[in-house]
């Protein structure tokens, strides 16, 4: 009788150490499912991140070929010589975008903003994500754009005046030793003096029907 006694307490204990050991089996597995679910969701997170995020832009900036077919203007900035590639936004009717290059360093900034009427006013970045500095201008009846351009904080404002170039007419070459004439090669060269008193030849007229490609005409913020 005692051994039975005994022999049914040893069975009701290894019915709750195996019971224990399963619980103890089955919290650790729940607690392995939350740690692994977190773990899991923030991979997906991360991916998906990855997905949706922008391209890097590579640094330093080089000219776009998006920007290529814009009308150009050449001129200067502060005593620098540029080319402005400028030309409309297609989801903003008074938007303008496009770049500036520096011609005796080959530096890219890319430039975007408003145009009303003939004042144009627009944001500068070097890198494609921080504003760099603006741009306040007007435009000439004959297509030259002259204004200022400032910091962020309108500090060391810097004079520019643009003129539009003719098709055809060649891009300064970045860092060449005559980028700076070149750079203003747009506007009209002046008549030298004729030799033993003759009077100066007066300058040939434009051909009929002819006027500057990519000047203010092709600029048209609605298209």
């Amino acid at each position: 009788m005692q051994e039975a006694k005994l022999t049914k307490g040893s069975a009701m204990r290894a019915l709750r150490r195996r019971a224990g050991v399963v619980a103890s089996a089955a919290a650790l597995l729940c607690a392995g499912t939350v740690l692994w679910m977190p773990s899991q969701a923030w991979a997906e997170s991360d991916a998906v991140k990855a997905l949706a995020a922008p391209p890097p832009i590579q640094l330093p900036l080089k000219p776009s070929p998006e920007f290529a077919k814009f009308p150009r203007y050449a001129g200067t900035l502060g005593t620098r010589p540029i080319v402005l590639r400028l030309g409309p936004k297609t989801d903003d009717p008074s938007g303008v975008h496009g770049e500036y290059q520096y011609t005796d360093s080959g530096e890219v900034i890319l430039i975007a903003g408003d145009r009303d009427g003939d004042t144009l006013e627009v944001e500068e970045s070097n890198d494609g994500t921080h504003i760099t500095g603006n741009w306040v201008g007007k435009f000439a009846a004959d297509g030259s754009l002259e204004g200022e351009r400032m910091n962020v904080d309108d500090s060391n404002p810097q004079e520019f005046n643009l003129k539009p170039q003719t098709a055809g007419q060649a891009v300064p070459a970045a860092g060449s030793a005559g980028a700076a004439a070149a750079a203003n090669a747009a506007s009209p060269a002046s008549q030298p003096p004729a030799s033993n008193g003759a009077a100066a030849a007066p300058a040939p007229a434009p051909a009929a029907g002819g006027h500057p490609v990519g000047g203010v005409s092709n600029l048209q913020t609605g298209d």
